[in-house]
């Protein structure tokens, strides 16, 4: 097995175990605090928005490399093995159907809602310098 293939492989869970984590997130079985952080890591494993933007030289890569497998085990670690376990089955059979354009549409109207709320709340600051 080539380093390629390995890291596709290690990609390709990433994704099924974020995608697990989102259903976590609306699943009354999960415990509140990992319920809490399955949502947050989830949408930001697959938010086209990072922390650090790509186009930065390593540390763009530092979230994609570090934090989302982070936080993706943290998460896995807080909800009952036997619980993720159904979960993963679950998403892994969602993942075989379409992907949702709507369910695109929403993240990016979300985001661009997150970006005009900080510019609105930042704008009476930005004049005033020293």
């Amino acid at each position: 097995m080539t380093w390629r293939s390995t890291l596709s492989d290690w990609a390709r869970r990433l994704k099924a175990d974020a995608l697990a984590l989102w259903l976590a997130a609306r699943d009354p079985r999960v415990p509140v605090p990992a319920k809490a952080l399955a949502l947050v890591v989830a949408a930001y494993a697959f938010s086209p928005i990072d922390l650090i933007p790509d186009f930065i030289p390593v540390l763009g890569l530092v979230d994609d490399l570090l934090i989302v497998p982070l936080g993706i085990w943290l998460a896995i670690r807080l909800i009952p093995p036997a619980l993720f376990a159904d979960l993963r089955a679950r998403a892994a059979r969602m993942a075989q159907r379409p992907v949702s354009r709507g369910g695109a549409l929403a993240v990016a109207i979300v985001w661009l809602g997150i970006c005009l709320a900080a510019a609105w709340f930042a704008l009476p600051f930005i004049g005033q310098g020293a």
